[in-house]
């Protein structure tokens, strides 16, 4: 079973001269409609397998949340349980607009990067958490996990494994499926502030 992300965009304005408060913008699946565990480990440190130090993980859900997405959280735990859900975190404009997209894992991806030979080049097929080839290869008992230092590999019949550290822009490109969750982020900031506008999220599996 996979693990999928919901959540809102909210800014925080002053409406009718009270002070300023939390307001649902936009629900995320109108942006986002994608299940990259590369990028839920980079951003939130959920299936982190890529070893990302994890820009906003486990901040929980903010106490001061807006109306709108406070009810529609409060649906899902009644559907679910407080079981049903994991992950609760929130990650500001300003936070994302400060990183460094270049920066590395902190050590190298927990599967094994797969690729083949085409008439065009190598090309990567796959990542790979257990491979019983590459087990049988280098002589790992089933279920083994190893680390691997970055840039080792093994061509094993037609297939390289290869041991590979990711930046944050290969887990979060920028012109790849959050490109509009940020684009609709930074139009609130223009407007409200880049502190005042944040992403909630939460996940389930």
């Amino acid at each position: 079973m996979g693990t999928d992300i919901s959540g809102f965009l909210e800014y925080r304005a002053r409406q009718d001269g009270h002070a300023p408060a939390w307001h649902d913008a936009h629900d995320l699946d109108s942006l986002y409609g994608g299940r990259d565990y590369d990028a839920f480990g980079c951003l939130f440190g959920v299936r982190n397998y890529a070893n990302f130090r994890p820009l906003a993980a486990h901040r929980g859900m903010p106490t001061d949340l807006s109306a709108g997405v406070r009810a529609r959280f409060e649906q899902v735990a009644e559907w679910y349980g407080e079981d049903g859900f994991h992950g609760v975190t929130w990650i500001t404009w300003a936070e994302v607009k400060a990183v460094d997209w270049n920066e590395p894992a902190e050590k190298p991806d927990s599967r094994l990067h797969e690729y083949r030979e085409t008439p065009h080049g190598l090309r990567m097929t796959g990542k790979s958490a257990w491979s019983p080839a590459f087990a049988e290869a280098v002589g790992l008992e089933r279920g083994e996990v190893r680390e691997w230092p970055e840039g080792s590999e093994w061509l094993v019949g037609d297939t390289l494994y290869r041991s590979v550290v990711l930046r944050r822009a290969d887990a979060v490109p920028p012109t790849g499926e959050w490109q509009p969750v940020w684009t609709a982020m930074e139009a609130l900031a223009a407007r409200h502030g880049d502190e005042n506008v944040r992403l909630v999220v939460w996940f389930d599996d």
